[in-house]
C-alpha cells in the first residue's frame, strides 16, 4: 500500500495549458514549467503555506513548447564536453516546426543546439521530450502527435529507433531511472512500456482516460501516470494498480481564487 499523499501548494502564473514540469537533478529548490502560454517559467521553491513557489524568470518562446532539464550537457552542445555550464541547467524543448523538432537550450534562454532531421524526424508536433539519467549511452526521447516515440543519440543527434504502437497522439514519454525502460501515453489511454535498449514494446497498462503525463519512481518499481480523471500508479512486478488519486479541482479553483482576491498573486520576473 502506498503512502498516503496530501497537496501541499499550487503555483499560478502561465496563463494557458501547462504541458510540462521538470525538476533539475541537483536543485530540490527549482521548478521548470512549459506551457501552451508560449513561454517557460523558471520556480523557486518557498514552501510555505501561504506561497509554496514563486516564479523568478519567464522564457519566452515562438511556440508551444515541452521541455525536460539534465544535470550535465553533453558534447557536442558545448564547447567543454560533459561540463555544465556554470550556474545553470540544460533543458530540450520541443516545438511545432516540423523542419527542426528538437531545440536544447540553457536557462539563460539560450539555444545551444538544434536536431533537424526532415527525413527521420517526427511528422506532427512533438509533445514531450525526455533525457535518459544513463550517461553511458546519452541519449534524448521525443514523444509526437504522429503517434511515435523517437530515441536520439545525443552524441551525434541522430536518430537510434522510431517506436510505434499506439493508435492515438502521444502526450507524454518518460524514462525509467536507470534508463532500461521507456514508457509513453496520450489519446488511446494505454501506457506502453519498452525496451530503450532494443527498441521494442514489452507491454502496455490501460489508464481508462487520456494520459498527460508519466513519471517513473526514482526508489520503486512503480510507473505513474496523470489521467483526465485521476493520477494512477502501477507495480510494474505485477503490473497490478497500487494508488488512484483524485483532486477535488473545484475545491482548489475556489480556494486559489480566494487568494488572488487578498493579493496574494505572484509576480513573474521576465
Amino acid at each position: 500500500m502506498a503512502e498516503g499523499l496530501e497537496l501541499k501548494g499550487t503555483m499560478c502564473a502561465h496563463t494557458d495549458t501547462v504541458t510540462a514540469i521538470a525538476t533539475p537533478v541537483d536543485n530540490s529548490d527549482m521548478i521548470v514549467t512549459s506551457s501552451r502560454d508560449k513561454s517557460i517559467i523558471l520556480w523557486k521553491l518557498n514552501k510555505d503555506e501561504k506561497s509554496y513557489g514563486v516564479a523568478q524568470r519567464r522564457l519566452s518562446a515562438a511556440s508551444p513548447a515541452t521541455l525536460t532539464t539534465s544535470r550535465k550537457l553533453f558534447s557536442p552542445l558545448t564547447d567543454n564536453s560533459h561540463s555544465p555550464e556554470a550556474g545553470t541547467v540544460s533543458f530540450v524543448s520541443g516545438i511545432s516546426r516540423l523542419e527542426s523538432p528538437l531545440d536544447l537550450w540553457n536557462t539563460l534562454g539560450e539555444c545551444k543546439y538544434t536536431i533537424s532531421d526532415q527525413d527521420e524526424g517526427h511528422k506532427d508536433w512533438v509533445s514531450c521530450v525526455r533525457f535518459s539519467p544513463d550517461t553511458l549511452v546519452p541519449t534524448i526521447v521525443s514523444a509526437s502527435w504522429d503517434q511515435t516515440v523517437k530515441v536520439w543519440n545525443l552524441q551525434n543527434c541522430k536518430i537510434r529507433n522510431t517506436l510505434a504502437g499506439h493508435s492515438g497522439y502521444l502526450n507524454t514519454v518518460a524514462v525509467s531511472p536507470d534508463g532500461s525502460l521507456g514508457a509513453s501515453g496520450g489519446k488511446d489511454g494505454a501506457v506502453l512500456l519498452w525496451d530503450m535498449a532494443e527498441g521494442k514494446t514489452l507491454y502496455y497498462l490501460e489508464a481508462g482516460s487520456v494520459i498527460h503525463s508519466l513519471c517513473f519512481s526514482p526508489t520503486r518499481y512503480w510507473v505513474c501516470a496523470a489521467t483526465e480523471n485521476s493520477i494512477r500508479m502501477w507495480d510494474l512486478e505485477s503490473k497490478i494498480v497500487v494508488e488512484d488519486l483524485k483532486v477535488d479541482l473545484k475545491a482548489e479553483a475556489e480556494k486559489f481564487d480566494s487568494s488572488v482576491g487578498n493579493g496574494n498573486k505572484a509576480k513573474v520576473l521576465n
